[in-house]
Order: C-alpha cells, then sequence, then structure tokens
C-alpha cells in the first residue's frame, strides 16, 4: 500500500478536509479580532465570547481552521508547559508552580467544554507514559520525575522496568514515570467541534483571509481591513509571516507517521490498553498515541527547520524522515516490523528563543497575542484563551485581575531569533547535535547525559 504524504495530516483522511468559509467581503469593524483559526483562536473567542455575549467577535484564518498545528498534531491533551524552570527563576518558584497547577486542570477543563458541546474528539484520558531506553535517559528520567513531583504533581507515578512494560511493552525500556494529567484526543475532531460551537454562539469566521500585517487596532487583509479595539494574534508557527515578526517566534518543523490499523495479535504483544500518551527522555524526542482505529500515530522532529522561517503548504515530509520514523516505530516494538505506514505528514510549531510560552495583551494599543508553546500547545491553547479573555476583560473594565492574570508567563518577553543564516545553521546544529547524542547514549552504558548534548542545550536556550 501507497504512504500518503501530506494532505494536510492523517486526521483529515478521517474527517475529510473541510470547505472553507467564506472570505472576509471587505472592510468591517468588530470588539475584538482573532487572527489565527487554530485552538489558541477559537478557544479565546469561545471563553470571550461566553463571558460577554454581546462582543462582537471575527476570528480571521488564512486557509481553514486547523490548516496548522492544532490539524497536525499528534493527540496529546497534556499538562507540559514551555519554560517552567526560566518561569521559577525569573518569578519564584511559587509563581511557576501556579502555572503547572493551571496546566493540570487544563486537561480536565478542556474534556469538561467537550462535553458540554457534544464535541466528540475520541477523548480517552489514560495519562501519559514517559520511558527511558538507556542508563543516561533513567538517569533523566528520574530527574524529571523528581522535579515534576517538586511543581505539585503527587499522582505522578515512578515506574521501573516492568511496571512500564505492563502500561506499553516498549522494547529495551529501563523504566518510566506515569502521569494522570494527559489524554489521547484525535485532535481535527475537537478543533472542528469548537470551531461549531464558537460559530453557534455568533462569533464570526472568515476562512481564505490572509492577514499580512496587525497594528493597533487594524488586521489588514489583501480584502479589507478588520478596525477593532483589540486585535488578538493567535497565530502560533505562522508568525512569522507577519510584517515585523520574522524572528519573533522561529517555525519548527515536526513529522508524524500513521500505521495501518494493527491486528489483535499485535496489539496482544504491545498492549496500551490505558490508550496513554507515549513519550521518551532522548534529545530528539518521540510522541505517539494508539488511535480510536487501533493505529500507531508516532512523530519526531524530522527536518527541524526551514530556511528563512519557511513553512510546507500541505504537510509533505521528506521520504528520509519518514523512514527515520519508522525506524523509532519498530525499535520500540519490534511487531510492528512488517506494517504498513498509511499516512506521513509534517507542521510548524512556534518556539521562542528562550523556549518560554507567553500572553500578552498592550493595554495602550489593544495588541494582545498567546503561543510560543513549544510543541505543548494542545492543553496551553486553552489555558492561554481563557489568560486573554481575563486580560481583555479586565483591560475594557468588565472584569478584575485573576489567577490567571498573575501567572508569570503574562507579559513574559524574550529577545528576537538571530538572521540568517545563523538560526539556520544553529538549529540544524542542534539537532544534529542531540541525534548524536541520542546515539552514543543507546550504545553507552555511562548514566550521564551526553556532554555535546549538555553544550547544545547552554547554547540553544532550551534548558
Amino acid at each position: 500500500m501507497t504512504t500518503v504524504n501530506g494532505g494536510i495530516s492523517f486526521w483529515y483522511s478521517q474527517t475529510g478536509v473541510p470547505v472553507p468559509r467564506e472570505p472576509l467581503p471587505g472592510d468591517a469593524t468588530a470588539d475584538v479580532c482573532i487572527v489565527g483559526g487554530g485552538y489558541t483562536g477559537l478557544w479565546t473567542a469561545y471563553y470571550l465570547k461566553k463571558a460577554v455575549p454581546f462582543l462582537r467577535i471575527t476570528v480571521l484564518e488564512q486557509k481553514f481552521c486547523g490548516y496548522g498545528a492544532s490539524g497536525r498534531n499528534g493527540g496529546w491533551l497534556y499538562n507540559g508547559i514551555a519554560g517552567r524552570d526560566r518561569y521559577a527563576k525569573l518569578h519564584g518558584r511559587d509563581a511557576a508552580v501556579a502555572l503547572q497547577h493551571a496546566m493540570n486542570d487544563t486537561v480536565d477543563e478542556v474534556v469538561r467544554i467537550a462535553g458540554e458541546e457534544g464535541i466528540d474528539a475520541d477523548i480517552v484520558k489514560g495519562g501519559v507514559l514517559e520511558v527511558a531506553h538507556s542508563p543516561a535517559q533513567l538517569a533523566r528520567l528520574k530527574a524529571f520525575h523528581e522535579a515534576e513531583v517538586a511543581f505539585g504533581e503527587k499522582d505522578r507515578l515512578l515506574l521501573g522496568a516492568r511496571e512500564s512494560a505492563e502500561r506499553i511493552n516498549v522494547a529495551g525500556t529501563s523504566g518510566g514515570t506515569w502521569t494522570p494529567h494527559g489524554a489521547r484526543i484525535q485532535p481535527v475532531k475537537l478543533l472542528q467541534g469548537l470551531a461549531k460551537a464558537v460559530e453557534s454562539l455568533g462569533v464570526v469566521i472568515h476562512e481564505s483571509t490572509p492577514v499580512t500585517e496587525i497594528r493597533p487596532k487594524h488586521a489588514i487583509t489583501p480584502y479589507g481591513t478588520v478596525r477593532a479595539p483589540y486585535v488578538l494574534r493567535c497565530t502560533e508557527g505562522f508568525t512569522a509571516s507577519l510584517k515585523g515578526q520574522k524572528r519573533s517566534w522561529l517555525p519548527m518543523n515536526s513529522s508524524m507517521i500513521a500505521t495501518e490499523p494493527l491486528p489483535a495479535r499485535v496489539w496482544d504483544t504491545i498492549g496500551w490498553d490505558g490508550r496513554e500518551n507515549l513519550g521518551d527522555m532522548a534529545h530528539a524526542y518521540m510522541y505517539a498515541q494508539r488511535t480510536a482505529d487501533d493505529r500507531i500515530a508516532l512523530g519526531g522532529r524530522g527536518v527541524p527547520y526551514r530556511f528563512g522561517s519557511r513553512t510546507d503548504n500541505d504537510g509533505r515530509t521528506q521520504p528520509a524522515t519518514v523512514e527515520a520514523l519508522r525506524e523509532i516505530l519498530v525499535r520500540f516494538f519490534p511487531a510492528t516490523a512488517g506494517v504498513a505506514i498509511d499516512h506521513a505528514w509534517s507542521g510548524v510549531l512556534g518556539v521562542p528563543r528562550d523556549w518560554c510560552a507567553s500572553v500578552e495583551l498592550d493595554r495602550a494599543t489593544g495588541l494582545g497575542w498567546a503561543g510560543g508553546y513549544v510543541g505543548s500547545g494542545v492543553a496551553t491553547a486553552n489555558l492561554a484563551a481563557r489568560t486573554l479573555r481575563d486580560l481583555v476583560q479586565l483591560d475594557s473594565g468588565q472584569g478584575h485581575g485573576t489567577e490567571l492574570t498573575a501567572l508569570p508567563w503574562v507579559g513574559h518577553r524574550v529577545r528576537r531569533w538571530e538572521p540568517e543564516p545563523f538560526r539556520w545553521i544553529g538549529v540544524h546544529g542542534m539537532y544534529a547535535a542531540y541525534r548524536g547524542a541520542d546515539r552514543r547514549e543507546l550504545t553507552g552504558r555511562s548514566g550521564e547525559t551526553d556532554p555535546v548534548a549538555r553544550v547544545a542545550d547552554r547554547i540553544s536556550g532550551r534548558h
């Protein structure tokens, strides 16, 4: 069977690529204009409209809702948050703990709203299992587990090799850590259900409407300008395409494969009855889920970055990346050696220079934004959207400061990425270093992280 390469993502092969909604017909006005029709933009519209029903809210999307990372991700609804250690250094440990607790709660918030809105997104709250394959990975896993517990995850479990294998039988696993704060989802079903819920509240969505520039009170498109007191940028990995934002967030590329549906005999070998999300402790880490129709969808970095912050058109993935992901699949699960790869695809995520997500509303200009999730956006976008809601309400005099507006990522600023060719050289050099470190760690016996990976962490600002 031929592998489908691109076509946005495997998730659209289940739902069908949607016919875009009507584009912006001309100049318009709104109370709030949201740029970007992914999770962040739609959740923001949802919560704002729920809080203040009379608000006129317009969402502008360059392709169709879910064209970007929201429709291409691995379906990990979990409590990971980019930049927590840095927030702790800047704002104190209590502030970072509050952010982590908010993220823990966000998983349940998304599940709750999906239920209330009748969104069937194949949600199973099986938690997240992360495993180690080498002495160095096991040492990092134990340190990671201790850090998560210290930041308030009292219900997280540290597992031995046998206990990990009883959950998911990953070949060669030396240990694992599991948190209940995670759920497997079908990301496009969640996105499309959310878009319908937003429209039913009276929010206007215009698709096939690229925004070329955002200015105070103006979102400029080829078809007209939307004027609004608040213009919120929710463009994540596509931020670099906006005027003046070329070096704000780097569009990091991530790639995925989905197998054919696996027979019962293979699942008897693998287990995975709890439908946990699965990750590992490699520097160039993988992520995977068991889908509702019994496939394995597995992802990793592949070609990490395109020169000049370019983004792809339809998710097409290089054959070498597909093969590299297949190798990970078979190494983890030898019983899959003969199975077909039905689909491969890629997408971009937003990476700030310090790898920290942020939420902001400039009270002087009415410009706001949220993003920089570094691959943890399925849940984080929901928390960011609720935070934007509270910030808009606070600024407009319709609300007060909340626990969310006090979180340490609010107002977080970061320096811009280096100009080309330095950022291309840097990103590709970083991931080459990580892949080399992973290879050496898998074949070595040291419990220490490879020194090249440590240097790459320091130079990149990743840790």
